[in-house]
């Protein structure tokens, strides 16, 4: 009894997927082919987030590399130079 009405809700769901299904046979293979290509690209492609990321952590350790010598090089110069030399 409840296996009528359960069957009943489906059928315009299987209509549609039947409607779809003759669509796609009626592209050609080439055309199909290209299709699947350029969403497996799509999916696999870098997005701007991943790309901006990337570059900001490496401007960040250039950044962080620059400071670690600047400030090291800073306090040597500032050691050599003694007022009470001459």
């Amino acid at each position: 009894m409840g296996r009528k009405d359960a069957s009943a809700a489906r059928i315009p769901v299987e209509q549609y997927r039947k409607q779809i299904g003759k669509q796609d046979y009626k592209k050609s293979r080439p055309v199909l082919r290209a299709t699947r290509l350029k969403a497996e690209a799509k999916k696999t492609a870098l997005g701007i987030k991943e790309v901006a990321l990337v570059l900001a952590a490496i401007l960040v350790l250039l950044l962080a590399f620059y400071a670690f010598f600047y400030l090291n090089l800073s306090s040597e110069v500032d050691l050599d130079l003694d007022p009470n030399e001459n």
